[in-house]
């Protein structure tokens, strides 16, 4: 028997070393939450992560280019941003209709704040061959790819990169190689060179349009090109478009649309499409073989994990099977890289997909975030780009620590916040044409919220998280704007997005409300002028509500519209709510553009202030 017991530990020893799941390479990250997502509706019924603020930061427009990038074209995809000598740099790639099909060229944008951004610039061209050079069987034109967008290399420059193969299909044999350039501190870029030609096909510089980088007399330039090319992390996310055939990636396997990070114990945790993971313990040298984790449920959209400034992490994905349907976009937190809690979203709105084209899936995805050594901006915030049904290029900032939950009475005036700033502990959804934003408020000292609209087929949005109550007073004042020409609905909701109370300014002059399924108007209102709302809710599986106007009680003990347990956030929107379209939208469709999705529309003026929400 006193061998046994050894026996029986070493037994236990290896079946655990074998099949201990969390932190190991079997299992490097895992989802603890019990949050998932309702495949029916945009939010997903999940929490918001509290003041996190979206913006487009470039809408596509084909017959107005000079609204947009300056080219008309409108498939745009696949960006990246970093943080360098004081300005925010976003890229992205870009064809005219189609994904996968020619031209394509890669655009920068910059900004100082990362809420107002300049007009993109082209930063790689189409591609253009050598005489005489042609495009190789089997292939049709020439595009850009990208799994990188920028390097800060340790003497401080800057370069951009992208990636030039043939459509469509430009990985492995289908590559042509990797370009880069310097952005320099005024702004302008240097010459292109190839950094990297892909090692499955014979391209080199006697037979591609650029020189080798090692031709640049830039001895800085140089220096830069050779730090990133001995960085295997960096490097690692070349590897699915360029399979390594020489050696490069030292035989690595990996999964496609690499992110990483550095967990607490200092190792680097690899982050895949399809929930692939793995773990180095050398700085990327060497990987464990890649594992599908089944707690992040994700397909073909990227995932994106970092070390946040509180020194916890995150990871945002799209929780869903189906690649074509790539919304909601959410965050995942926890305190030491393997493992996450608390799903909370991030975007939750889905606006219609203007103009048809191939592969070009619904929703908010290919998030990326600024890499590791590529730049931290002043603040806390975590920073997310991404693109928007493949079509317009948006920026997400989510305040830090992350949190769904308030605590306390809201009282919201904005007077102290900057004009045009940020918005603290309030959720903005803020397309190019339809913005929420603090300006002077009218007729009135201090400041407000100013919702400004002008798209046709989107709206401009403001949300503000309160303590979850069941018995709850709601105050604003609401102000038309002499031009206004559009409706703001006012919704209280609860912790699933359930819209109990709803309330209409409407476009005619009517101050509606609902009690239960119907729509009463309760009193006209008039344009520039502002109005002082009280709302007393009673939220619960029998609740309801009254409503005041100016003092006056104009609805009594209305039926909530939905049954809900209690109410959590005051969602100020200038268009209907909507939820299409949804999972059963189909997807690879050719319709003609929406009409009228170019051009702006007569505006939806309205003017918010003096938020005061508390418990009864």
């Amino acid at each position: 028997m006193k061998y046994l017991f050894p026996t029986l530990m070493l037994l236990v020893s290896t079946h655990f070393s074998i099949f201990g799941q969390t932190g190991s390479v079997h299992e490097p990250v895992r989802y603890v939450g019990g949050q998932t997502v309702d495949p029916s509706l945009h939010e997903g019924r999940l929490r918001y992560a509290v003041g996190t603020e979206n913006r487009q930061t470039m809408r596509a427009n084909r017959t107005h280019p000079e609204y947009a990038d300056g080219q008309g074209w409108t498939y745009n995809h696949a960006s990246n941003i970093c943080y360098w000598n004081g300005t925010f740099f976003q890229h992205y790639l870009s064809n005219p209709v189609d994904e996968h099909v020619a031209p394509g060229q890669t655009l920068v944008l910059t900004s100082k704040d990362g809420r107002n951004w300049n007009k993109p610039q082209v930063v790689f061209p189409p591609y253009q061959a050598p005489a005489g050079v042609k495009i190789p069987d089997g292939y049709k034109g020439y595009m850009m790819h990208q799994r990188m967008g920028f390097y800060v290399a340790p003497n401080g420059r800057l370069l951009v990169l992208g990636f030039y193969g043939h459509t469509e299909d430009p990985f492995k044999k289908g590559g042509i190689g990797r370009v880069a350039r310097e952005v320099y501190k005024d702004g302008t870029f240097g010459p292109i060179y190839f950094i990297r030609y892909t090692s499955d096909a014979n391209w080199n510089e006697s037979n591609t349009s650029y020189p080798f980088y090692k031709k640049s007399s830039d001895a800085g330039f140089v220096a830069s090109c050779d730090a990133l090319l001995r960085d295997q992390l960096m490097t690692f996310q070349w590897h699915d478009e360029d399979s390594g055939a020489d050696g490069f990636y030292n035989n690595k396997k990996a999964g496609s649309a690499l992110s990483y990070y550095h967990r607490k114990d200092g190792k680097v945790v690899a982050l895949w499409k399809k929930s692939l993971t793995a773990i180095s313990s050398d700085e990327g040298k060497t990987f464990s073989d890649p594992v599908k984790v089944p707690t992040f449920l994700m397909s073909g959209g990227k995932q994106w994990g970092q070390k946040t400034e509180d020194g916890r992490y995150a990871i945002s994905y799209n929780p869903i099977e189906q690649t074509q349907y790539r919304f909601p976009l959410v965050v995942v937190t926890g305190e030491d890289g393997i493992v996450y809690d608390n799903m909370l979203l991030v975007q939750g709105e889905l606006p219609p997909r203007r103009f048809s084209g191939r592969w070009k899936d619904f929703g908010p995805c290919y998030m990326r975030g600024i890499e590791e050594g590529n730049g931290n901006p002043p603040g806390n915030d975590m920073w997310l780009s991404y693109s928007m049904n493949k079509e317009d290029i948006w920026i997400g900032r989510i305040p830090v620590p992350v949190k769904y939950a308030v605590k306390g009475a809201v009282t919201d005036n904005f007077d102290q916040l900057v004009i045009g700033g940020i918005i603290p502990d309030w959720n903005i959804y803020a397309p190019v044409w339809a913005t929420p934003s603090i300006t002077i408020s009218p007729e009135k000292t201090g400041n407000a919220i100013q919702l400004l609209d002008k798209d046709l087929y989107d709206y401009a949005r403001a949300i503000r998280v309160f303590e979850e109550g069941t018995n709850v007073s709601t105050s604003l004042k609401i102000y038309a704007g002499p031009a206004n020409t559009g409706k703001l609905e006012i919704d209280l909701t609860d912790q699933f997005g359930n819209r109990p109370v709803r309330i209409c300014f409407d476009e005619k002059g009517n101050i509606a409300a609902t009690d239960g399924s119907t729509e009463k108007i309760v009193q006209p209102y008039q344009k520039a002028k502002w109005y002082s709302l009280e709302i007393r809710t009673e939220a619960n599986l029998k609740g309801q509500y009254s409503l005041y106007i100016d003092g006056k009680k104009v609805l009594e003990k209305a039926q909530l519209a939905e049954a809900v347990k209690s109410i959590e956030r005051l969602s100020l929107r200038t268009g209907t709510y909507r939820n299409l379209p949804n999972r059963l939208t189909p997807n690879e469709t050719n319709d003609p553009p929406l009409a009228g999705a170019d051009e702006t529309v007569d505006p939806t003026i309205f003017y918010v202030d003096d938020v005061v929400i508390k418990s009864l």
